[in-house]
């Protein structure tokens, strides 16, 4: 798994919604995923699964005639080590809970 192939997977949105419904609910069938981002079919979401199975951010496992997913962080952890030092990160993650907190309060948009 290169780094380019785990950015170029997670710069679609399709994709990342989905690694966010694999991140809500670990281990769901490419039916639930389809679900999860209609209106697309599961020929297009399989299609975007393989991406990210390709890139190391989905693990799949055959149970009969199901596909289970599986979210694997770990390309997503090795990119966030690759460019964020500890003093970035706790800066950031301020940051970010700062935003979270005004937009809840509607503040923000």
């Amino acid at each position: 798994m290169s780094t380019d192939a785990v950015i170029a997977a997670i710069a679609d949105p399709t994709r990342r919604r989905l690694l966010d419904a694999l991140r809500e609910r670990d281990g769901r069938s490419v039916r639930e995923l389809t679900e999860a981002v209609a209106p697309l079919g599961p020929h297009v979401v399989l299609k975007h699964v393989r991406v990210l199975e390709a890139a190391g951010l989905v693990v799949t496992q055959k149970v009969g005639r199901r596909r289970l997913c599986h979210l694997n962080p770990v390309p997503i952890v090795q990119l966030a080590e690759r460019w964020i030092d500890d003093f970035g990160a706790r800066t950031a993650s301020g940051l970010t809970a700062l935003k979270r907190q005004l937009e809840d309060e509607g503040r923000v948009t």
